[in-house]
């Protein structure tokens, strides 16, 4: 199979339909992502999404089943937004190809071979590597026969993905997914953004209005003996605090109280009556 780049419309788009002037490269920096001989087109989308989702985009497809696998149906839908990644995807013919400009080559193996490069489990490893600052490359086996051991040989270091012992069987994107997250943790990892706004915490004084409020309440409906109130109130000032109230709660447990003591003064009065 000879080398080949996605094709490119005159309008500079590619066969995936992405303007490729508005696509950024990969970064030098970051690491090269080979897959072997892959037969299932499903998985290459997969694997684009996988390193997409961790900030990568250099991905490289040495001799795949399918010469158009990067712009079939079934990639694109499971590359579910990394259109991107396969536009600027290449397939090669070797893996000398697909690691020129790579400095160390790192493969993936369920269990480590006889005769070749030691093995690590990736958390071992990674740290250690991103620190070196040369440019990696991870290769990853095909989906039946995982890597030939000519090219395991290749490879500086093999990484094995920690799993249960009676079950170690890791789907392609799956695999690539782990390896591109430990990567990115090695990296620093990515900061969580968070989806709702910070709460926004009552003060102490709230909580001791609330805390009033209750103590009233409580009264109203005969619950504290004002006389006798024991430990009562300071359990409640203990609870408040532990929960940590934010004032939309503060507001929310003043309302219960009001609806408390007008409960029980609608009954004081239908008493009264009769």
């Amino acid at each position: 199979m000879e080398k080949s780049d996605p094709a490119v419309d005159p309008d500079g788009r590619d066969n995936c339909g992405i303007l490729l002037s508005a696509v950024a490269p990969p970064d030098v920096h970051s690491p090269r992502f080979i897959l072997m001989n892959t037969s299932h087109p499903g998985n290459v989308g997969a694997a684009a999404r996988a390193m997409k989702v961790m900030g990568f985009a250099d991905l490289v497809l040495v001799r795949p089943r399918f010469a158009d696998v990067l712009t079939q149906e079934e990639t694109l839908a499971f590359a579910s937004g990394a259109l991107d990644v396969l536009a600027r995807a290449r397939i090669v013919d070797s893996l000398a190809e697909a690691s020129e400009g790579v400095e160390v080559l790192v493969g993936t193996a369920m269990t480590p071979r006889d005769f070749g490069p030691a093995c690590h489990a990736p958390r071992a490893l990674f740290p250690e590597l991103a620190a070196g600052g040369a440019r990696v490359g991870f290769v990853f086996g095909s989906e039946r026969f995982g890597l030939a051991n000519e090219d395991v040989y290749r490879c500086h270091a093999v990484v094995s993905i920690p799993t249960a012992p009676d079950y170690g069987s890791l789907n392609l994107a799956q695999a690539v997914q782990i390896l591109a997250y430990e990567w990115r943790q090695a990296l620093g990892g990515f900061a969580v953004q968070a989806r709702t706004k910070a709460p926004d915490l009552a003060d102490a004084a709230a909580v001791q209005g609330l805390l009033a409020h209750w103590e009233r309440a409580l009264v109203e409906i005969g619950f504290l003996d004002p006389q006798a109130p024991k430990k009562l109130l300071p359990r409640l000032n203990q609870l408040f605090n532990r929960a940590g109230l934010q004032s939309e709660e503060v507001h929310i447990l003043r309302g219960i109280a009001r609806t408390m003591e007008k409960t029980a003064q609608d009954r004081a009065g239908e008493k009264a009556r009769c």
